[in-house]
């Protein structure tokens, strides 16, 4: 069990005596090739924290409130990656078993939330597979103009949730693929897999990877001369995406749920102050990245700090139940109305994703000038 808890960017209600804070774990990678995603875990966690405590703390039962505390533990995305969707669902059962509410931030893949579980403790604020498909292929075909996309995907049960995923978004719209090819989290050269979708007439590539493996569908792409228009699940935009892929990162166009560019909302511009007064490497939007993971953790917290005051309670089945009783938050991404409900345990859906790519090593919107 401890080797699983150290590998997956997670927030946990963790049960605490009645005087004690209420501790908040979060355990992703602070270090390795996607040390930027927990990072902004661990920010967005922690100015919401901050906002929480400031105003008291979150009012438990007939206790006038209770501060809560940010615990982490890094894990190096050395084993199993810490931001992978196989991590979480590993995960899932034992958060299921335990009933130990388990808030996802970043992790995609559709049977994270969708489990299957009789009992489900496992929430979302973040992006969901089977969505994120049906948006790659739409904007795939009214940016590009594409009719004949392949797919080239990570190996793994992330891969495998987006491959079913776009293969029904494909369905749907009667819309053909040049194809699917598979690589390995490890590859350092996927020329064949490429070479397979140009000679099938592909025009453009739907790509799935975290950091390190899309760099080298980049640089693979760059050796053949090829550069089809890409479109991308977010996971480049977790690391150091620009320093491995090179100038040709560009090129990506990727999901994001939100961009501290261009105008705010009165919580945009609250949490931006925020980040700059606490962060001193932040002086703008375009420090605030991935702002996914600032975004999604900022919003997942403070719809937690919610589920706990409903239940009036930490023990785990209530703050379940006091997710179902949230009513209303105007949160950072958007303004929630009854998030969750027993048969819907993710907070976002496709209305709620905007379109970036990498500029200059920072992420922003597509046609949003810096």
């Amino acid at each position: 069990m401890k080797r699983l808890l150290i590998t997956l960017a997670l927030a946990a209600v963790l049960p605490a005596a009645a005087q004690e804070p209420i501790k908040i774990g979060l355990v992703t990678a602070l270090s390795g090739q996607s040390a930027r995603a927990g990072e902004a875990l661990t920010r967005g966690l922690q100015v919401a924290i901050d906002e929480i405590n400031a105003r008291g703390g979150v009012r438990v039962g007939n206790q006038s409130g209770r501060k809560l505390e940010l615990v982490r533990r890094d894990d190096e995305a050395t084993l199993f990656g810490g931001l992978d969707s196989p991590v979480a669902l590993a995960i899932v059962p034992i958060a299921n078993e335990n009933k130990l509410p388990f808030m996802d931030p970043w992790a995609a893949g559709t049977p994270i939330t969708k489990n299957g579980a009789k009992d489900n403790y496992v929430f979302r604020v973040s992006a969901v597979d089977e969505l994120v498909d049906k948006a790659m292929l739409q904007y795939a075909q009214k940016t590009f103009n594409a009719r004949n996309c392949g797919m080239i995907l990570v190996n793994n049960p992330w891969g495998e949730s987006n491959e079913k995923g776009l293969r029904a978004a494909l369905a749907e719209k009667g819309v053909k693929s040049a194809g699917m090819e598979k690589f390995e989290p490890n590859d350092i050269d996927v020329v064949p897999q490429l070479s397979r979708l140009k000679s099938a007439g592909a025009d453009c590539l739907f790509l799935v990877g975290n950091v390190g493996p899309s760099s080298q569908v980049v640089k693979s792409l760059d050796r053949m001369g090829w550069m089809p228009p890409i479109v991308s699940h977010w996971g480049p935009a977790g690391g150091r995406f620009t320093e491995l892929a090179g100038p040709s990162a560009k090129n990506v166009h990727f999901v994001q749920t939100y961009s501290f560019f261009g105008k705010q909302s009165a919580v945009g511009e609250k949490v931006l102050k925020a980040l700059m007064a606490k962060y001193p490497d932040i002086k703008g939007p375009g420090d605030v990245t991935p702002a996914v993971g600032v975004a999604n953790a900022y919003d997942a917290m403070m719809l937690t700090a919610l589920a706990i005051q409903n239940a009036g309670s930490t023990d785990g089945p209530k703050v379940r139940d006091g997710y179902y009783k949230i009513d209303r938050y105007d949160g950072l991404i958007k303004t929630y109305t009854k998030p969750f409900s027993p048969q819907q345990h993710d907070a976002l859906n496709e209305n709620d994703y905007v379109w970036a790519q990498f500029i200059d090593n920072q992420i922003v919107p597509v046609g949003v000038k810096q």
